[in-house]
């Protein structure tokens, strides 16, 4: 055995990691020892492999997972990107979560105006997207609104109108509450999905030619679950073909009677509505029946986010 080898107690002081952390690299092939007495089965460190455990207690105390440590340390270029994505996607939801919170304290426990409105069925394009939890769905939102208005609106093969009918850019928003868009859902997770589906001018598209908006709804489970499917949809004018690429459908939004309440402020607080929306329906013994809507009334393109609409409805008899 060479000389300059120290035994794995003395190479852990020195490198400021534990026996028991050295021995987890040990067996992750990510700091091998320089030699393992065949006998007593002790680890032993060149000096020089100090360098290397510091960067370890370096990295790992800046949260990058082990599997990329294993790559900062083979030289990989870029490794470190993805870890740094991931950690500005923890910091923006804690933010979230924050507001949320400071409007808890400053304004109490939500409450909202909950009224029962009749809404008909509606014909709608629909894309769905998977999100992996309640933290994932403002991203997985903001995928299926760029899907389904890049299809409505982006000039392929999407869908095409009757003679004598509407194109599917000239799509209004259909009457209901208010005089906007007739509905409303819950967006769940780290205040509402929506906070990533209507974040740009995508998720309100104003109709070509016309002068009024389109009407977006989010469609999402009852129940967050990991991981979970929701809808982005969009009510459709009469007479459209029903000819669709890129995953989506038309489809029939079925009406009923539904409680609904009004949000105004940013999506990101959508969920303090809803949990208002779902305790008048738990004290009075509705459940929900199908998803949760969330209809984008406003232009988050010209609105500020304190005055937002969005219009959230839980359907308690479906017709």
């Amino acid at each position: 055995m060479e000389e300059d080898l120290l035994p794995i107690g003395q190479f852990a002081r020195l490198s400021r990691l534990s026996v028991k952390q050295l021995r987890h690299y040990d067996e992750l092939g990510l700091l091998v020892p320089a030699h393992v007495d065949a006998d007593t089965g002790y680890r032993y460190y060149r000096p020089s492999q100090a360098r290397a455990a510091l960067s370890i207690g370096l990295l790992r105390s800046l949260d990058v997972p082990l599997a990329v440590v294993g790559e900062v340390l083979s030289g990989s270029a870029g490794a470190l990107a993805s870890v740094r994505d991931d950690l500005e996607a923890e910091l923006a939801r804690r933010r979230r979560t924050l507001a949320s919170l400071e409007w808890v304290m400053s304004q109490g426990l939500p409450s909202a105006a909950v009224r029962l409105v009749t809404e008909p069925a509606r014909r709608v394009l629909v894309v769905r997207e998977r999100a992996a939890g309640p933290a994932d769905l403002g991203r997985a939102t903001s995928a299926g609104v760029a899907r389904l208005t890049a299809l409505a609106f982006g000039g392929g093969d999407g869908l095409a109108a009757r003679p004598g009918g509407s194109s599917a850019g000239s799509s209004g928003a259909a009457g209901g509450p208010a005089g906007g868009a007739g509905g409303g859902g819950h967006g769940g997770g780290d205040g509402g999905a929506a906070d990533g589906a209507a974040g740009g001018a995508k998720a309100w598209v104003a109709a070509p030619g016309q002068g009024s908006p389109v009407q977006l709804v989010g469609l999402f489970p009852a129940d967050l679950d990991d991981p979970m499917e929701l809808a982005v949809a969009l009510v459709l004018a009469p007479g459209l073909v029903g000819a669709v690429a890129g995953g989506a459908s038309v489809e029939v939004l079925p009406g009923g009677v539904f409680a609904s309440a009004t949000h105004v402020g940013p999506y990101d607080q959508i969920s303090l509505t809803a949990h208002a929306v779902l305790a008048w329906c738990a004290e009075r013994r509705h459940e929900p029946r199908g998803p949760i809507r969330e209809v984008y009334v406003s232009n988050p393109a010209v609105t500020p986010p304190d005055q937002l609409v969005t219009h959230l409805m839980i359907c308690l008899e479906e017709r």
